[in-house]
């Protein structure tokens, strides 16, 4: 009977192409998501503006009922799930941003002491 290793097969080479083909894919996913908000924010912007239009326009009310923007009130809520979904919470802070900002105070006030 013949013995095989359980050592896993180690070729640097497909190693590598394995991690490039990885990253490549998990870029291109990230592409597709900005790509699919970014399509979910223009149809938003032109539906929204017909509906608004189309509402304020031919209603009793005209561009003062809530009616009127309803619709963009409720999808611009979805529309900033898909943000945060897409971009992440970090956005508008960033990643370590609390660290850097302890870091900017700290460094104020040695100046001050100085």
């Amino acid at each position: 009977m013949e013995k095989y290793s359980l050592e896993p097969y180690k070729d640097k080479d497909e190693v590598s192409d394995f991690r490039k083909e990885e990253a490549y894919l998990k870029a291109k996913k990230k592409v597709d998501a900005l790509i699919g908000f970014y399509w979910h924010l223009a149809v938003y912007i032109v539906v929204n503006i017909f509906l608004i239009l189309l509402i304020g326009l031919n209603s009793g009310q005209g561009f003062t009922g809530f009616g009127t923007y309803a619709t963009a009130l409720f999808w611009g809520i979805g529309l900033a799930f898909h943000f945060l979904g897409v971009f992440g919470p970090d956005f508008l802070f960033g990643k370590n941003w609390e660290k850097r900002k302890i870091q900017e105070f700290m460094d104020k006030d040695d100046r001050n002491w100085e």
